[in-house]
């Protein structure tokens, strides 16, 4: 995994991590409660008693290990009350942490810690469950590494993008702009609140699931679910098991699943689903209605300042709603937003922020009238073909809206356009073919089309952009 964007010996930040926010922030935003009231359910339900005993054991271990305020220390966990637990300790100690997903190869742990070099890394005692299985039962074990270097900034969060269309980044917040997202959660009246549930498909180690989905619960008191197993049967028993308002959030891959499902319960206690991450293809919002009567909302949001705009009720669509106190403008067609500091460490980089403005990279509309906003898709899905601009976009959402295509991703390489569908069994080639002749422009149709049973994905569930990838996934199918 290559990173970019992070120097561990970058000169000291003024504040160590944590300093801008309240001391016992984690407590009073995190771990505030009635003892007895349930807050997790990884199986089996978890109160705030129980959750405040674990982060305290998790504490001690860390601390044992080395770890202090100003320190720093990775963990590689799977979704687990083990990972809750060490992540919040961890906090508590007022120590900066970064995130591995659990799925990660060593050899891409090691290079990351390499390049974090943080002073404790956090690994599980025990193999992660299998590839279904929603959650892991694990016992965080915390192991001193030699090379570890104190935080250089004061953030209290590291994470890595996903690395869909490049290079992963490593970015990096702080508990005051936590605890800010936290209330922009706490402002959308029609996200889960006190009284209602949420049943979470999103990785906790990517900023929908941390923030949206983990810390979001811990804060607004909605407990959190993660189902048994992460299939479409695993999901709704995990929705019918509580007759809480419910709440599902995740990305749009489970709303496929889930829209594709035959024969689901009825299930009177779901109240929405969310889903972020990518833009949701053609249909996908009325098929999801049509099988379970609910809406399927959407969000925008980046790792770099968490959620952005959203359409929780499916009724702006395409455009969404801004989360308060959010700045935009837009520059030359691209989408820019008003953050206080580059959320990059150690990268000097103008062209993703510079003077107060955080680039996007993606291409929206902004209403003057209204302050929508709507988001068209990356700036650089924009292609010239002979000296014609195409947007890879457009093909790929022209593509997906296909009769008997499930999903599509559009790349490009070596001058030529390539796509990559998975479809229904009965598709035929010849009609998606015809479809796209009679609906796009010769130049801008896909010199390759190569249909797959099912397209590769990131650990955060996007779709897989990178065409070599793409390619070998083809070829070995």
């Amino acid at each position: 995994m290559a990173l970019t964007g992070f120097s561990p010996s970058s000169p000291p930040h003024a504040s160590p991590p944590h300093a801008d926010a309240p001391a016992d922030w984690v407590d009073r935003v995190l771990l505030a409660g009635p003892g007895g009231e349930e807050c997790l359910r990884f199986g089996t339900p978890v109160d705030r008693d129980a959750l405040r005993a674990l982060v305290a054991e998790q504490a001690g271990r860390l601390t044992a290990s080395g770890l202090g305020p100003g320190g720093t220390v990775a963990l590689r966990l799977p979704p687990s009350l083990g990972f809750v637990a060490a992540l919040l300790a961890a906090w508590r100690l007022r120590a900066q942490v970064a995130l591995l997903d659990h799925r990660l190869t060593d050899h891409e742990v090691e290079l990351a810690v390499a390049r974090l070099a943080p002073q404790v890394l956090v690994g599980s005692a025990s193999r992660p469950a299998a590839a279904l299985r929603g959650y892991s039962l694990v016992d965080p074990v915390p192991v001193r590494l030699p090379a570890g270097r104190p935080a250089a900034t004061g953030h209290a969060l590291v994470q890595l993008s996903s690395g869909s269309t490049g290079p992963a980044k490593v970015i990096a917040r702080t508990a005051s702009d936590l605890i800010r997202e936290l209330d922009c959660y706490r402002r959308l009246a029609a996200f889960p609140g006190e009284g209602e549930r949420v049943v979470l498909l999103s990785s906790v180690v990517h900023v929908l699931g941390l923030v949206g989905g983990l810390l979001n619960s811990l804060h607004a008191r909605a407990p959190l679910t993660v189902p048994d197993r992460m299939t479409a049967a695993g999901i709704l028993a995990a929705v019918a098991g509580d007759h809480r308002p419910t709440t599902v959030v995740g990305v749009p891959f489970h709303a496929e699943l889930l829209a594709g499902a035959s024969g689901p319960p009825e299930l009177p206690q779901l109240r929405r689903m969310v889903v972020a991450g990518e833009l949701v293809r053609p249909g996908l919002a009325a098929a999801f209605t049509a099988r379970y009567g609910v809406p399927l909302g959407t969000m925008y949001g980046m790792t770099e300042t968490g959620v952005i705009a959203t359409d929780l009720d499916g009724t702006l669509h395409p455009a969404k709603q801004p989360v308060h106190g959010m700045e935009f403008r837009l520059v030359a067609g691209e989408l820019q937003l008003r953050t206080a500091a580059s959320p990059y460490p150690g990268l000097d980089d103008p062209t993703r922020w510079a003077d107060g403005w955080l680039h996007t990279r993606d291409a929206a509309v902004l209403d003057a009238g209204t302050g929508l906003v709507t988001v068209l898709g990356r700036r650089d899905s924009q292609v010239s073909i002979g000296g014609l601009k195409v947007d890879l976009t457009e093909v790929e959402r022209t593509l997906a809206a296909l009769p008997r295509v499930r999903e599509a991703v559009v790349v490009f390489d070596d001058g030529a356009i390539e796509a990559y569908l998975s479809a229904e069994d009965d598709a035929d080639r010849a009609l998606v073919q015809d479809g796209l002749a009679r609906q796009l422009a010769a130049y801008k149709r896909p010199r390759r089309l190569a249909f797959l049973p099912q397209l590769p994905r990131t650990a955060t569930g996007k779709l897989l952009r990178d065409p070599a990838a793409l390619r070998a996934a083809a070829a070995a199918d």
